[in-house]
């Protein structure tokens, strides 16, 4: 008995020395940032030894920051590339990817434009440079000002795949840094045109239907909307420790109920 005693007593004291403090980096894609911002916030508060840090910067600076060794968890609003897998088993890493939530990416236009609606085939035209005036769309008239993620943003690239068919964004486009940018920039420019992640729409902007479907939580979740996707993090193998403690409160109803107040879309 007292062996058993001595055995769930060391069981007991390496528990607590695994989940009682520790420390977590995140980084990447400045879609999934809000999500990881809010859920760290919270698990935090709930584990007083435990501290997490959490930067942007972009979806392929949060894969190469875990290829790299230099943060514990990639944000990333899109899938890994091959190529990146393949750097990152060369680094001794086995990137394993976890859908944390869901995602459509809205097309904006200032509240003052007439325009409320846009086909795919327009949408490509216009990002293209095929289109470059409202009144080729139905609208009042003037110059289209196209507003892009720069290349390191995982919505840039989901983009377009979902929107462009793989062609790039037009040589004139204006690049933004952030969802927030972006949305930024089209509230103060009449004739701009731009993508945000669902999470990043608000008054200041006006979304705009995509063959005829509007991007809300229940067209996303449904694959109905066509610009859907989901959002990742992605750790080094299966997660340990106090990572596995967080990735779980991810993806618990608590962690998903906090995505959703977010403007995302909760996998439960």
């Amino acid at each position: 008995m007292k062996k058993i005693l001595l055995s769930l007593m060391a069981v007991s004291l390496f528990t607590n020395m695994v989940f009682a403090g520790g420390s977590i980096t995140i980084a990447g894609s400045t879609t999934v940032l809000p999500i990881a911002q809010v859920t760290s916030e919270v698990f935090m508060d709930n584990n007083p030894g435990i501290d997490i840090s959490v930067r942007g910067g972009g979806s392929s600076v949060g894969i190469a920051s875990l290829i790299a060794g230099t943060c514990d968890i990639g944000d990333a609003s899109r899938a890994i590339k091959d190529k990146e897998i393949a750097k990152a088993v060369d680094n001794g890493i086995q990137p394993k990817a976890h859908v944390v939530a869901m995602d459509g990416i809205a097309v904006i236009v200032h509240p003052s434009n007439g325009i409320n609606k846009i086909s795919k085939k327009d949408l490509k035209s216009i990002f293209t440079g095929k289109i470059s005036d409202w009144s080729q769309v139905g609208g009042s008239g003037g110059k289209i000002v196209v507003m892009s993620r720069d290349s390191a943003s995982g919505t840039y690239e989901a983009f377009m795949g979902l929107a462009l068919d793989g062609s790039k964004t037009r040589s004139d486009s204006l690049l933004q840094a952030s969802n927030q940018a972006v949305a930024s920039v089209v509230s103060r420019t009449p004739g701009a045109i731009g993508y945000v992640g669902l999470g990043y729409v608000t008054s200041q902007v006006k979304s705009i239907p995509v063959n005829g479907i509007e991007c809300t939580k229940a067209t996303v979740l449904s694959g109905e909307y066509p610009l859907s996707r989901p959002l990742f993090m992605y750790t080094n193998g299966e997660p340990e420790g106090v990572v596995k403690e967080y990735m779980d409160f991810v993806k618990s109803a608590e962690g998903q109920k906090l995505a959703e107040e977010q403007g995302f879309v909760g996998l439960k």
